[in-house]
This record gives C-alpha cells, structure tokens and sequence, in this order.
C-alpha cells in the first residue's frame, strides 16, 4: 500500500476522532448551558407537542428563513436538500450490499450535487451584493463557504468530468470501517476532495457550522409560550432556592 493511502486512512482516523469529540463536547456544553429566562419567539406554541412541531417546521422548512428573505431561503434549501441526497447517496460507500431503496436513490442524488453546488453560489453570491451582509461577513465565512463549494465542485466533476473507480473506493471505505486500510484511487480529483472532506470534519466543532446541532438547543425554539401556567425556573436557580 502506498505512503499516500496510508496518509489519507490516518487522516480520516484523525478527522473522525476530533468530529465525534468535538460535537460530543459542544453539544454536551449547550445541554449544560443555563437558560434563566423564557424568551421564546412569539408567536409561540404553549405545549410540548406544539414546540416539536415547531421544530420540525424550522428544521425542514427553515420556516424562520423564508419569513426573513425569501431569496436567501431558497438558495438555502437549494443547498441543504442537495447536500442531504448527497450524503444519502455516498451510504453506498459504507455497506457491503446496498439496498434497493438506496440504489433507488442514486440518480437523483447525483443530480443533487448541482443542486448543492448552486445553492452555495447564490449563498456566497449574497456575502457580495447584500450591503448589510457584506459588511458583517468575516473572512472565515467566506473560506467556509469556499470549501463547501469545492467539495461539491469536486464530487460533481468525479460524476460528469474525470470518472473515479468507485469499487476501489469503496474498498478503501470498507476497509477504514473495518481498521484494515486499503489502497485508495490514484486521482487528484479524489485526492483534493477527501482533503477538503476531512478539513471539514476537523473544524465542524469550531465553527459556524454547529447552528446545525445548536438549533435544537436555541431557547427562542425550544420554550413553550406557558410564563403564566408554569414557573420557568433555571436549574442553577432552583438549587439556590433548595
């Protein structure tokens, strides 16, 4: 096995142990967080079941986005469906036998990646043309958005530019899963894109990028409107009170 396919199977082992522990301890910081006062966005659901479907309305819909610009929520969930087919259509990587439902799925996941792709050009395109974005935009967001771009540009090109050996590929997947490495495709193509892969996963904890887990926990999405039929009480201030 060459040098490089044994840098690429220790540069995933790396970037998947900083993901996996990055996001368990952001996530384990936001469950921590205290949340002293009841400031859902009104108007609000006052029950539990109405909070979850509220959630579900902004996880799938970005119902907020498309109240806020409607420009930008579409570019947004051009992006995020398309980069959801995407990731559905890569499982095949990492079973042995693909199921039918998910060969089922692959033409229009690969047709997803343009998707994707366009939907971050309109993004990035905003940073630019919006005055008031432009000037809050940072240069880490456009570098986030750069990368973003060239992952889906790069998986793109391996469908429809400079085809890629998948079965090797998907040996060298299988073998990662199984802690037995094995050779990866000779193509700079996939080369650049597993790079730009990893480094993703290696500053996802860090980044902007944690709005994804972090809007579960956003207090203004996961109160209930109920101030006046239940006490909200912190639960640093109800030890103080015990």
């Amino acid at each position: 096995m060459s040098t490089l396919s044994i840098f690429y199977a220790v540069l995933f082992y790396v970037a998947t142990l900083l993901l996996v522990v990055g996001l368990a301890r952001k996530i384990l910081q936001y469950m921590r967080s205290p949340a002293p006062l009841k400031i859902p966005t009104t108007p609000a659901p006052t029950t539990s079941t109405g909070v979850a479907y509220r959630m579900a309305r902004e996880v799938v819909l970005f119902e907020s986005l498309f109240k806020s610009s409607k420009w930008t929520w579409i570019f947004g969930w051009m992006f995020h469906f398309g980069m959801l087919l995407v990731l559905v259509r890569h499982l095949r990587y990492f079973v042995s036998d693909v199921p039918g439902w998910l060969l089922a799925i692959q033409p229009f996941g690969k047709y997803a990646a343009i998707m994707m792709v366009a939907g971050l050009g309109g993004l990035w395109a905003r940073r630019f043309l919006v005055d008031r974005v432009r000037y809050i935009s940072t240069p880490s967001d456009h570098l986030m958005l750069a990368l973003l771009l060239g992952i889906g540009v790069s998986g793109a090109m391996m469908t429809f530019v400079s085809h890629t050996d998948i079965i090797t590929l998907k040996i060298f997947v299988l073998g990662l899963l199984r802690l037995s490495p094995q050779p990866l495709p000779e193509s700079l193509v996939l080369m650049a894109h597993l790079a730009m892969v990893a480094t993703l996963m290696i500053i996802f904890p860090i980044s902007k990028l944690l709005h994804a887990p972090g809007v579960f926990f956003s207090p203004t999405r996961n109160q209930a409107d109920n101030p006046r039929e239940r006490r909200h009480l912190a639960d640093w201030a109800a030890k103080l009170e015990k």
